[in-house]
């Protein structure tokens, strides 16, 4: 059996459900790594409640390789599941429970192996980088990352640990989370000429984020490593109103682009705001505290490595795959590249298990990613 089983299921056991605080698991790893006689450091949210783990072994006076994964998940409520999903359960060559894919078992890897790297004369240092709320929006990464400006010498290269199944990922499309809020004017609806409907006033902003997304499907900009292969434009929540016949005021919806990495969300932003730009002056004539407010409340950059990168290069190396992929999730290592830290993706498990009930990852898949793990400890031995 892989020796990182005991570790998978110690970390399955913590109930890291984004909402909730993920400190014993970061104090769990932390004490592990602290024994081995890692530097460790913690940043926190404001509350406390939550913690990043920036672990270093080795030569710290030279660049490094990070390994980074993420201790969230996302929610079990609703969910059909066979058996307790905070606990590990083995079916066959199965492994099940909530972060078995995505992603405490690359993190669990890390943490079985890093007495070996503790234990080797390295020529670099190894760098573990575990987060909280990246189910979210990678919010704490950002934090992470902002830390590492007090590092001495800036990491070589980074390779996030998202379940690809062991293919190496270069490109991933980046995110912009946008909340919009309409504020009309209330009225009965029979003297609606009196009023200011938010939600129709939303409604042709939808409308237009829709002929977007359509125009986007017919002329691009297109990238066939990617499905689909175009920067994808989607309304998911909308709310608003009291009562048929009343006009209703106050409208509020939210939307994402899931852009191309080389395709500038800012620019779709601006087409928007243009168009509610010029919805105002006939709200504004019927009552001027109307108006149309946006909240861009979160935007994670995508990621483009190229495949001649070192990050690439050793990431393909250390999988035994010549060949690269790109994905339409987002993870963090668009943040760590845009950061100036080369970053690749690559890890165990498979996405299509990600955030389902009864997730699990396959016992061979860990194999391999040990066999990853420890492939890099050779060349980090050897040069």
């Amino acid at each position: 059996m892989p020796e990182s089983m005991d570790m998978i299921e110690r970390l399955i056991s913590f109930d890291t459900t984004s909402y909730k605080t993920n400190i014993q698991l970061i104090q769990f790893a932390a004490d592990v790594l602290s024994r081995l006689g890692a530097d460790v450091r913690l940043t926190y949210d404001d509350a406390h409640e939550k913690a990043n783990l920036f672990a270093t072994i080795g030569p710290s006076h030279l660049p490094g390789i990070v390994l980074s994964g993420h201790t969230d998940v996302v929610p079990v409520e609703g969910q059909d599941w066979s058996s307790d999903p905070f606990r590990l359960l083995q079916r066959d060559d199965k492994l099940f429970g909530r972060g078995t894919a995505d992603m405490k078992s690359f993190i669990a890897i890390c943490l079985a192996l890093a007495p070996e790297f503790a234990a080797a004369a390295l020529r670099m240092p190894i760098h573990f980088a575990f987060s909280y709320d990246e189910e979210i929006g990678c919010i704490g990464v950002r934090r992470l990352i902002q830390d590492l400006t007090n590092l001495p010498v800036k990491p070589r290269l980074c390779i996030v640990g998202e379940p690809t199944e062991m293919r190496v990922i270069v490109g991933h499309k980046g995110k912009k989370n946008v909340r919009c809020h309409v504020h009309g004017k209330e009225c009965h609806s029979a003297l609606n000429h009196q009023g200011v409907n938010a939600i129709e006033i939303a409604a042709e902003m939808v409308t237009f984020l829709r002929a977007l997304q359509k125009r986007i499907r017919q002329v691009g900009p297109f990238d066939a490593g990617y499905q689909p292969p175009y920067t994808t434009i989607h309304t998911g929540l909308i709310k608003g109103g009291t009562a048929l016949n009343i006009v209703p005021a106050q409208c509020s919806f939210e939307f994402e682009f899931r852009n191309l990495p080389n395709h500038d969300p800012e620019e779709l932003m601006a087409e928007l705001r243009g168009f509610a730009q010029d919805l105002v002056p006939e709200m504004l004539a019927i009552d001027g505290a109307t108006g149309i407010m946006f909240d861009e409340y979160n935007t994670t950059a995508g990621l483009l490595t190229d495949d001649a990168d070192e990050a690439a290069v050793l990431a393909r190396q250390l999988s035994g795959n010549n060949d690269t992929a790109k994905v339409s999730f987002t993870t963090e290592a668009g943040l760590f590249n845009k950061a100036g830290i080369p970053t690749v993706v690559c890890g165990p498990g498979s996405i299509t298990q990600a955030h389902k009930p009864d997730e699990f990852i396959t016992i061979e898949q860990i194999r391999q990613g040990e066999a990853f793990i420890r492939r890099l400890l050779a060349r980090m031995i050897t040069g």
